[in-house]
């Protein structure tokens, strides 16, 4: 069945005033583009769609996965993970260690053979991303590039059926900004996952070269069909 991230008849209000309307569908490997300045609603989207919505927030609507109606299960039964500007790494947890805290625990009567498999599924992840060898590393001795690169898989690796990102390149310098936005739209195209970004930057919209909404005055921008994939 193909994957699909929706967004049925929301209406969001802040303290009673509407924030947005938004009616969408989002198809696996596709990447919806929101924009829009500070406060008008952007990340308080996601966390309408990950069912942590705040108390000044009120909504009404239903957002779907794979033809689910997810609205009202709690965040870790909505299987949707979220990349943020900050990689939000643990400090007291290795590269391997921060990876692994997300990765679903699997039934197996032994604990070994599964913590053995889990620790080859993220080399070969670490490898395919550049950072060979590096399990055992201490994120504070990474680069931000490298950072971004470990809180990617710690995403991916945990199995989301849709990804959110949150103004994920905004901390980068434009090398490597460039480097990372190509890495992570890859991954998305690649494995076939459902995504919105909320960004203020149209470099990150171009760079992702779907749909793109801007808040406020509603602007939709098709995705340009001449743009590789």
């Amino acid at each position: 069945m193909p994957s699909s991230l929706q967004i049925k008849d929301l209406q969001l209000y802040r303290q009673g005033e509407l924030l947005l309307s938004l009616n969408e569908q989002v198809h696996g490997g596709e990447i919806l583009t929101i924009m829009g300045p500070s406060g008008s609603g952007k990340s308080s989207l996601l966390n309408w769609i990950t069912g942590t919505l705040a108390s000044d927030f009120s909504a009404t609507g239903e957002v779907w996965l794979n033809d689910k109606n997810i609205s009202h299960l709690p965040t870790h039964r909505r299987h949707i993970g979220v990349l943020y500007q900050d990689a939000l790494l643990f400090s007291h947890l290795s590269v391997a260690g921060n990876i692994a805290f997300a990765m679903p625990k699997k039934d197996s009567n032994n604990n070994n053979s599964n913590k053995k498999q889990r620790l080859q599924k993220i080399e070969q992840a670490l490898e395919q991303v550049g950072l060979k060898g590096m399990a055992k590393r201490h994120p504070d001795n990474l680069s931000g590039g490298q950072q971004a690169r470990v809180a990617l898989l710690r995403v991916l690796l945990s199995e989301p059926k849709a990804i959110l990102l949150d103004e994920p390149f905004s901390k980068l310098d434009t090398e490597l900004r460039s480097e990372v936005q190509q890495l992570v739209f890859t991954q998305i195209r690649s494995r076939k996952l459902p995504t919105i970004m909320v960004t203020h930057d149209h470099s990150d919209a171009e760079a992702a070269g779907g749909k793109i909404i801007t808040l406020n005055d509603q602007t939709t921008t098709e995705p340009n069909l001449s743009k590789p994939k």
